[in-house]
């Protein structure tokens, strides 16, 4: 495995409730790479982020981080460097300082009020946010904090599962470009799930269609996308918005 390469899943399938999920799906990313995986709902989007962080249990020898194999790795350790960011945030009771504390106070360590002002600056937020109860914040100010969260534990992997896909315009440019700022000052290898071609075109380096369980096309965004051939009707059907849904 290359240095640079951060992810690699080798020809995983999966099968749930005796049906197939996953066909021999194969990807890799990079440090400092945002890898998009585009896909209509029920292509098994989700189903693949969840076995990099085993949510969901993948075979062994399919699924790699840091050239380790994931379901030999302690999975407390492998979730402190397998970051994941959801479509819906979910916040802990308390603050939006005490949501950011929570991941560094497992390992024994403190956030100072210094490093918790950057990371709220990071996700362009107010620090004077940090003292608000979670419960009080708007959809996009909640998922910006499950970001920032999520950036507090310092992962070098992280997973993004369509998380704009319920938010305004604005607080979706402000996760997208705080996540590639993020990618490219600390090498975080991300992989972004999403079923919008423009996010898509927008926010990856390199390109993934998952299609019914399979990978049917890889590379450049404006290869994937501009592509012309068997899968040229379904980007189409994916830019008019025949195929947007939930995630899978």
């Amino acid at each position: 495995m290359a240095d640079s390469v951060m992810v690699e899943v080798r020809r995983l399938s999966l099968e749930r409730g005796g049906v197939p999920v996953l066909r021999e799906v194969s990807l890799t990313a990079d440090r400092g790479q945002i890898v998009g995986l585009l896909g209509p709902s029920g292509s098994g989007k989700s189903t693949l982020l969840r076995c990099i962080n085993r949510l969901l249990e993948p075979p062994p020898q399919t699924v790699f981080v840091d050239g380790r194999d994931v379901t030999r790795v302690d999975v407390i350790q492998l979730r402190r460097q397998v970051g994941m960011v959801f479509q819906q945030p979910v916040l802990f009771p308390g603050t939006v300082a005490d949501n950011l504390r929570y991941g560094p106070a497992l390992r024994g360590e403190s956030l100072g009020d210094a490093e918790l002002r950057a990371l709220l600056e990071q996700a362009d937020l107010d620090p004077a946010l940090a003292d608000r109860p979670a419960s009080e914040l708007s959809g996009g100010q909640a998922q910006r904090v499950a970001l920032a969260r999520t950036l507090a534990n310092r992962p070098q992997v992280l997973l993004m599962d369509e998380p704009t896909s319920a938010l305004d315009p604005a607080s979706r440019r402000h996760i997208e470009e705080q996540v590639r700022r993020s990618s490219r000052k600390d090498g975080l290898a991300v992989i972004w799930v999403t079923h919008d071609v423009e996010q898509a075109e927008h926010i990856a380096d390199y390109l993934y269609l998952l299609v019914d369980g399979q990978i049917v096309d890889q590379g450049e965004p404006a290869h994937v996308l501009h592509a012309q051939g068997d899968h040229e009707h379904l980007l189409s059907r994916f830019a008019a918005g025949e195929l947007a849904g939930r995630h899978s």
